[in-house]
């Protein structure tokens, strides 16, 4: 007999054996079946659950003793194999845990190996720090614990019984798209809003589904990724921006050493645009200028503040993009809006430096295989006329290839 797909509660037993039995008693009250995986390190599970990591570790070390980073990168191999096992299997109804610092990123270094779509819920005492590096570019949905997670009382157990109902409503979300278009990934961010809704708007009218990603460093990665798994049939790189981030630490870095390199396999045409590569993002106010760059031009957002990049980082920068689009020619081609690359990069805004916008494409155009064309149109990046031709051409370049 066929078994029920099921909800996995998957964390370290035995640290949190109370709080993940309760979690899986509270799932199946809500009429889901349930597998357990212990994946601590320091000892046996309080309870028998389904799959015991620890057990396997123990067993494959033969009682000699092992030091706790090796057994957390074993836990995490063995965890991650399971569950692409159960995923395969089609008996994966979705993932949750709980945990501290270190059932965190076990727990979510575990989950991350699931496509996007299976449901992945983190309660974490941790959630309200940074969590770049914990979800990465996959749909975790972290929860913060509020309390530590020490026994089950009338805090936890109320933060503990949404997020199994949490886990049971996403497993039976049954949405389906009406059609499948061709889709294309399209980067944006915020200094260039308005090209991207024109881009989005013109691809659309061509018969497109347009999936939009924030160029925030895990935005583009995510991109990267969903790209490899060939979701896409075109991707429009209109938000370079997170190159100029990654550069200069800015409010957008994270990018990994996959973004903008060749897609293997037949790949994937790429129409790239320097988006927001007139500046990097930095986390100042006008009151907060830091001393280097004082001498700069400078756009006061909000929190945040675009520098404008110099010459010789523009060079830089270009010869960085140059290095990762080279040696797949035929699937990528470069536009270049010659009146500015963001908002603020227009004649009579704060960031406007033609000359230092220059430095960039002939050092870009330099650099370039022979094969890959580049394309100057004299326009804003901004304006109507762009977003037309950038949108044709990714048309263009998707029926061709």
């Amino acid at each position: 007999m066929e078994r029920k797909p099921a909800i996995v509660v998957l964390g370290t037993f035995d640290s949190k054996g109370e709080e993940h039995l309760f979690l899986k008693q509270r799932i199946e009250q809500r009429g889901f079946r349930t597998l357990t995986v212990h994946v601590g390190t320091k000892g046996p599970s309080p309870f028998t659950p389904d799959f015991d990591v620890f057990r396997e570790i123990a067993s494959a070390s033969e009682g000699k003793p092992v030091d706790r980073d090796s057994a957390i990168n074993a836990a995490l191999s063995h965890g991650r194999r399971l569950l692409l096992q159960c995923h395969e299997k089609g008996e994966l109804l979705g993932v949750i845990s709980a945990g501290g610092g270190t059932g965190t990123h076990l727990s979510t270094g575990i989950m991350r190996v699931l496509p996007l779509g299976i449901p992945k819920v983190m309660i974490s005492t941790v959630a309200s720090r940074n969590m770049a590096g914990i979800v990465g570019t996959k749909d975790i949905t972290m929860i913060h614990s509020v309390s530590d997670i020490l026994g089950v009382n009338s805090i936890l157990g109320e933060i503990l019984d949404r997020a199994a109902g949490a886990v049971c409503g996403m497993a039976k979300s049954d949405w389906k798209p009406a059609m499948v278009k061709k889709r294309i990934g399209l980067t944006m961010f915020g200094f260039i809003t308005k090209a991207a809704e024109q881009v989005k708007s013109c691809l659309e009218a061509l018969g497109y589904e347009v999936i939009a990603f924030h160029a925030n460093g895990t935005g583009g990665m995510a991109m990267e990724e969903l790209a490899r798994e060939g979701r896409f049939s075109g991707i429009l790189d209109l938000a370079t921006h997170e190159f100029a981030d990654e550069f200069k630490q800015g409010y957008c870095r994270g990018i990994g050493p996959e973004r903008l390199r060749p897609i293997s396999g037949p790949g994937v045409p790429r129409l790239v645009v320097p988006g927001g590569m007139d500046c990097a993002v930095l986390e100042f106010t006008r009151d907060t200028v830091p001393d280097e760059y004082r001498d700069r031009k400078i756009f006061f957002y909000d929190f945040r503040s675009g520098i404008r990049l110099t010459a010789e980082e523009s060079r830089l920068l270009a010869g960085q993009m140059a290095e990762r689009l080279n040696g797949h020619p035929p699937s990528v081609k470069v536009l270049i809006p010659t009146e500015g690359w963001s908002e603020a990069d227009r004649a009579g805004g704060p960031l406007y430096d033609p000359p230092t916008s220059r430095e960039f494409v002939t050092e870009l155009r330099g650099k370039l295989d022979p094969g890959i064309d580049l394309r100057e149109v004299h326009a804003h990046i901004n304006d109507d006329s762009f977003a037309q031709i950038a949108a044709r051409a990714m048309h263009e370049m998707i029926t061709l290839f």
